[in-house]
C-alpha cells in the first residue's frame, strides 16, 4: 500500500458524494436548477399525456434513485424499532418493473446517493446518529452487504476515494477498490484543507492547501503528488477560501476583494483580478464565471482575468452549448417550485431568451442534456429537455400522477405518485 502525506481535513460541511455526472457548479452532487419558458408555447407543442405504465411502492419517507435500467429505492427504518432501512432494487423492461432483492441496510439513517459501478451498487448516506456518513456497497445481483466503512465515497476511476468528515472524526483521506474495500493508497494525518478536482471519471485530482508551506497536487489514482509549490512564502500561516475552476486554482483574498488564478498542472500564477466578494467560480463555456455573494456574476478571460461582462440578474451557469449559456437567478420563485432561468450569449451576456421558471430534475446519471418539469393541472407534470443552444425547451412528455420529487438517469424518470409510491417513465 501507498501512502501519501496531505495534513488534515477541514472544518466545513462535509461534501456529498460525486454523481455520475460533473455538475456545472464544480462541487460533487450540486444540484441544478431551472430552465424557463411561457406554458402557453409548451402547451401548444405539447405530447399526449401518458399516465405512468409502471408505479413502485415506497412511503413519504422513501427515496428513489436511477441507475440504468435499474431503480432503487431506499426505505426508512420504522422509527417505533420494527424493520430496519432497506434498500429494493427493480428493473424496468419493455413490461411492469421487476423486483429483483431487498436487502436489510446497516443503521437507521438517510441515503443521499446511489449508484452502480463495476457490478456493485453503492449507497452513500448517514446513520442513525445523524452526524455520521458511511459508504455500503452490495453486490448487484444478489443484493447481499460487501462492505461498509465510514465516510462519502466518490466515484475516481475504477475505484472510489474515502473522504471521513470532520463531524465524524478526522481520518485519512483513501482510495479503495470497490469490489471488496481494499485501501490502495492512504494519507495519513489530517488534510487542513483539501478541494477535489472532478473529470468524466469522478475524482481526478486532489489539492493540498495547507495554512502555510507548499499547496501540493495529486493524482487521485495513483496518489502521487505531481506538482508542490509554496504559493505564500513568508507570509503569516492562515486558511483562505478556494475554489477549482476551468482548470485552475482560485485563491479568494482574506478581505474578498480579490481573486488570484495558478495553473493545476503547475501552480504557476496566471493572474490576479480585483472582484470583490466572490463567493463561487466555475467554466462557462469557453469562460469562467465568478458568482457574487450578494448576487450576480462575472465573465472573465480564463488566461488573462479580464472582464468580458458582468450582470446582477444571474447567480449561476447550468449549461454551454454553441456561444449561449443557460443561466438562473438561484431565487426560488413564488411558487416554491423551481427558479427563473434565462439563455444569454456567452461572449456578451446578452439576454437571448426569458425562459421563466423550472424545476430543474435531479440526475443520477447524465449524458449531456438537462430536463426540467413544471407542474400544469391535475397531477400532471411537464417533461422538457432544456437545451440554451435552441433558446426554448423542448417538450418531451407529459407525466401523469407525478406530483414532484422528480429525478432521472440517462433511460427513465422517476416522481412522486399520486398512489403514495413513485411513477416511473421511459424517456421518449
Amino acid at each position: 500500500m501507498t501512502v501519501i502525506d496531505l495534513g488534515e481535513l477541514r472544518d466545513d460541511a462535509p461534501p456529498e458524494p460525486a454523481r455520475r455526472r460533473p455538475r456545472a457548479a464544480g462541487r460533487p452532487f450540486r444540484s441544478v436548477v431551472v430552465l424557463l419558458v411561457a406554458l402557453v408555447t409548451l402547451a401548444a407543442a405539447a405530447p399526449p399525456a401518458r399516465p405512468a405504465a409502471r408505479t413502485l411502492s415506497g412511503g413519504p419517507a422513501a427515496a428513489a434513485f436511477v441507475s440504468g435500467d435499474r431503480v432503487y429505492v431506499v426505505e426508512p427504518a420504522d422509527p417505533q424499532g420494527g424493520a430496519s432501512l432497506r434498500l429494493v432494487a427493480y428493473r424496468a423492461g419493455s413490461g411492469p418493473p421487476r423486483t429483483l432483492w431487498r436487502t436489510p441496510l446497516p443503521g437507521a439513517g438517510a441515503a443521499m446517493a446511489v449508484w452502480e459501478q463495476d457490478g456493485t451498487v453503492l449507497l452513500v448516506g448517514r446513520t442513525d446518529s445523524d452526524t455520521v456518513y458511511e459508504t455500503v456497497a452490495l453486490d448487484a445481483r444478489t443484493g447481499r452487504v460487501s462492505w461498509v466503512q465510514p465516510g462519502v465515497g466518490f466515484p475516481a476511476g475504477e475505484a472510489l476515494l474515502m473522504q471521513v468528515p470532520e463531524v465524524t472524526g478526522r481520518q485519512p483521506i483513501r482510495r479503495v477498490a470497490v469490489s471488496d474495500g481494499r485501501t490502495l493508497w492512504s494519507a495519513p494525518g489530517t488534510p487542513d484543507d483539501v478541494e477535489l478536482s472532478f473529470g468524466p471519471s469522478g475524482v481526478d485530482r486532489l489539492v493540498y492547501l495547507p495554512a502555510a508551506g507548499e499547496t501540493a497536487v495529486y493524482d487521485a489514482v495513483t496518489g502521487v503528488r505531481l506538482v508542490a509549490r509554496d504559493l505564500r512564502p513568508g507570509d503569516l500561516p492562515t486558511r483562505q477560501r478556494t475554489a477549482l475552476a476551468a482548470g485552475m486554482l482560485l485563491v479568494i483574498g482574506d478581505a474578498g476583494s480579490a481573486v488570484t488564478a495558478y495553473d493545476l498542472d503547475t501552480l504557476q500564477q496566471r493572474w490576479t483580478a480585483a472582484l470583490p466578494l466572490v463567493g463561487y467560480a466555475e467554466r462557462c463555456g469557453s469562460l469562467l464565471c465568478a458568482s457574487k455573494q450578494t448576487g450576480g456574476m462575472w465573465a472573465l478571460d480564463p488566461a488573462t482575468g479580464a472582464v468580458r461582462w458582468t450582470d446582477d440578474r444571474w447567480a449561476a451557469i447550468l449549461s454551454a452549448a454553441r456561444g449561449r449559456l443557460l443561466v438562473t437567478t438561484g431565487v426560488v420563485a413564488d411558487t416554491g417550485n423551481g427558479t427563473p432561468l434565462a439563455v444569454v450569449e456567452e461572449a456578451t451576456g446578452r439576454l437571448v431568451a426569458d425562459l421563466g421558471v423550472w424545476e430543474v430534475l435531479q440526475q443520477d446519471e447524465y449524458d449531456g442534456r438537462l430536463f426540467g418539469v413544471r407542474r400544469i393541472r391535475n397531477s400532471r407534470q411537464l417533461l422538457v429537455e432544456l437545451d440554451p443552444a435552441a433558446g426554448r425547451p423542448e417538450v418531451r412528455d407529459v407525466l401523469v400522477g407525478a406530483v414532484g420529487d422528480c429525478r432521472m438517469g440517462a433511460k427513465l424518470v422517476v416522481c412522486r405518485h399520486t398512489n403514495g409510491g413513485f411513477g416511473l417513465w421511459r424517456l421518449p
